[in-house]
């Protein structure tokens, strides 16, 4: 019988899992820090998760085209970074240039905009694509 190894455990999670991001918490019952960190990198070299923060996955495919990994959530990065920011407990809303173009409006915004409430001083982003934050005016 062949032994179950941490990797193959923090695969079947991912691919059993309905979240597109994850936190490197989710793994911590599996396996120490630094042996959960070690097969985070190993699949972000296989191409099955991208890196988009600090501490912040997202579940990978390959792109038919480039043949390079991207983002799979159906909304790609923009719906990525707006689950990373729920996953991290961050009171957020989109700010008013996404919320305008929602409403009917024909200018499309150029990059994800969200405004959020609190300290918030993470990077999110992945390649070219970031999450731009506004700050409430209190």
């Amino acid at each position: 019988m062949r032994a179950e190894t941490l990797e193959s455990h923090i695969r079947t999670k991912i691919r059993k899992s309905r979240r597109t991001v994850f936190l490197r918490d989710d793994f911590a019952a599996l396996g120490g820090y630094v042996q959960v960190g070690r097969v985070l990198r190993q699949l972000e070299a296989q191409g099955r998760l991208v890196r988009i923060g600090k501490g912040l996955y997202a579940k990978a495919r390959h792109n038919r085209i480039t043949g390079k990994p991207m983002i799979a959530a159906p909304g790609g990065f923009d719906q990525a970074a707006k689950e990373a920011l729920s996953r991290l407990g961050v009171q957020w809303e989109l700010a008013s240039a996404e919320k305008s173009y929602q409403a009917g409006s024909t200018h499309i915004p150029a990059r994800v905009v969200v405004r959020v409430k609190g300290p918030f001083h993470r990077q999110i982003a992945y390649g070219k694509h970031y999450l731009s934050i506004e700050r409430y005016s209190s």
